[in-house]
C-alpha cells in the first residue's frame, strides 16, 4: 500500500519490487533496484527516507524518522529481516542484521556490519568497516575481506531474488 501524506507520496523506481503487505507512507524514495519485503513499513510523515540503489529491506522491518531527522540508507545495503531503523544515515555497502534496533541520530560508516539483535542508542558514530555487537552496540573489530564479499553476495542475491518475485503471479 502505498499512502499520500501531507502532500508527499512515495516515489518509486519502475524497477523495485515492492512485497505483498508493505506500507509506503509519505516522503520515501525507493532508488534503481531496491526491494522491499513482505509486510514491512517506511512510514516518511515526519522528515523523509531514502533507500538507496540495490538496496534491501526484508520482512517485517520498521523504517521511521523523526523531525530534522531523516532516515538515508544509501546503496547496496542489506537490512534483516524484523529490524527497526529510525532517523538514521546507512552507508554503502553495509549489513544490518535481524532484529537490531538503529536510533536516532546513528551515522553508520560505509562497509559496516551490525550484527543480528544488536542496539546501537541514539546518536552514535560508527566509523567505517566495523564489525558491531551488542546492547549497547560496541565496535568489535573491522570488517574482514571475507565480511564485505559475504555482505556483498547477499545483497546481489536480494536483487536477484526481487526480480524473481516480481515475476509472480498471486494465486
Amino acid at each position: 500500500m502505498e499512502l499520500k501524506y501531507r502532500n508527499c507520496q512515495p516515489q518509486i523506481h519502475e524497477s523495485c519490487f515492492i512485497a505483498e503487505g508493505v506500507k509506503l507512507i509519505g516522503n520515501v524514495i525507493l532508488k534503481e533496484n531496491s526491494n522491499i519485503w513482505y509486510n514491512a513499513v517506511l512510514r516518511g510523515d515526519i522528515d523523509q527516507i531514502v533507500i538507496g540503489e540495490n538496496s534491501n529491506v526484508q520482512d517485517g522491518t520498521i523504517i521511521h524518522c523523526d523531525i530534522g531527522q531523516p532516515t538515508i540508507i544509501q546503496k547496496n545495503v542489506t537490512i534483516g529481516h524484523n529490524a527497526i531503523i529510525h532517523g538514521c544515515t546507512v552507508e554503502e555497502n553495509s549489513l544490518i542484521g535481524m532484529g537490531a534496533v538503529i536510533m536516532n541520530g546513528v551515522h553508520i560508516g560505509r562497509n559496516s556490519l551490525i550484527a543480528a539483535g544488536t542496539v546501537i542508542p541514539p546518536g552514535r558514530i560508527i566509523p567505517e568497516n566495523s564489525l558491531v555487537m551488542g546492547n549497547p552496540g560496541q565496535v568489535m573489530r573491522q570488517v574482514t575481506n571475507t565480511d564485505l564479499e559475504g555482505m556483498k553476495k547477499n545483497t546481489l542475491l536480494y536483487v536477484e531474488l526481487a526480480k524473481e518475485h516480481k515475476k509472480q503471479k498471486t494465486i
